[in-house]
């Protein structure tokens, strides 16, 4: 039981994702013909012929990495050279797959919510249009501090805060919030020491309070989505704590619209409980290479 198994996130798409998976694997096949039918729409096309822009729409791009990453994970459920799961986690996202895995949640179940999810997503950008930036080579307590003095700034203006939105690994950060404080965050982290801030190319605050305005539709969706008890602990992107339960499965993805994804922390604790091997399932490794600056002797492999 050394083994963990770990989802990505929005990022990890690109056009052709899951189409030789599919082709070499009946299994694999099916998870997307099974998308399709539970969303209504040819998904499959999108995501081994496009458009790229159409395909990196959010809510085409949260369904399209959780079916690929469901697809790769029953294609390693009949290899017969899986081993045992310590635990599963997600980063945002992939969270959702982490608990289709775990068995706490249908294929069909999840597709839909995720596709819910990401509608929700965007009409929160539309509602309040924000902005994240990635700032590299600054610590999460000292950025921390910057993201609360850039919020100050910007309040006598009535604009919205700035927040750590994902703790990724030492060295990469993303903030996430109102356009003005983002901005302003970027620019005192660079007074402050960071090697580089990089505007990301989205126009919603993912992980931040500009998502409440959403919360009580997705909570609903939520609430409508039946779960079970994880057979797998799923590490939750807001403690960083393992939980099965379904009413924490529940809360747990209601918080984490807007709050900060603790994924150091996450590795972290995974790591001290003994996990030496990380396997992520879906499209490319962006994971590996985060695990890998957080846990520098794990091994890790990426499978999709």
């Amino acid at each position: 039981m050394s083994t963990a198994y770990v989802f990505p996130g929005q990022g990890s798409q690109f056009v052709g994702m899951g189409a030789e998976l599919s082709r070499l694997r009946p299994v694999a096949r099916g998870i997307f013909s099974r998308a399709d039918t539970a969303l209504g729409f040819d998904l499959t096309q999108l995501c081994f012929e496009g458009p790229e822009a159409e395909l990196g729409a959010t809510y085409n791009t949260q369904p399209a990495i959780f079916t690929h990453s469901i697809a790769a994970w029953e294609t390693i459920q009949l290899s017969g050279e899986i081993e045992a799961p310590a635990f599963v986690a997600g980063h945002s996202l992939g969270e959702l797959s982490a608990l289709c895995a775990a068995g706490a949640l249908s294929f069909e179940d999840g597709v839909r919510l995720v596709r819910e999810r990401g509608r929700l997503m965007k009409l929160a950008g539309e509602r309040a249009p924000g902005s994240m930036a990635a700032v590299l080579g600054m610590d999460a307590a000292a950025l921390r501090e910057v993201c609360e003095q850039a919020s100050a700034q910007v309040a006598a203006l009535g604009a919205p805060p700035v927040v750590l939105a994902n703790d990724n690994c030492p060295g990469q950060i993303v903030i996430s919030g109102g356009k003005e404080a983002v901005a302003a965050a970027g620019v005192l982290a660079k007074q402050r020491g960071a090697k580089r801030v990089a505007p990301l190319p989205v126009s919603i605050a993912a992980h931040s309070p500009l998502m409440s305005s959403i919360a009580d539709e997705f909570a609903a969706a939520v609430n409508a989505t039946a779960f079970s008890i994880a057979r797998v602990p799923v590490i939750a992107n807001t403690t960083a704590l393992p939980i099965t339960h379904p009413d924490d499965l529940r809360a747990e993805l209601c918080a984490q619209l807007t709050s900060p994804v603790r994924w150091t922390d996450s590795v972290k604790l995974m790591a001290a409980q003994g996990v030496v091997s990380y396997v992520e399932v879906g499209p490319k490794d962006v994971l590996c290479s985060l695990i890998k600056r957080i846990a520098p002797g794990a091994e890790t492999r990426a499978i999709g």
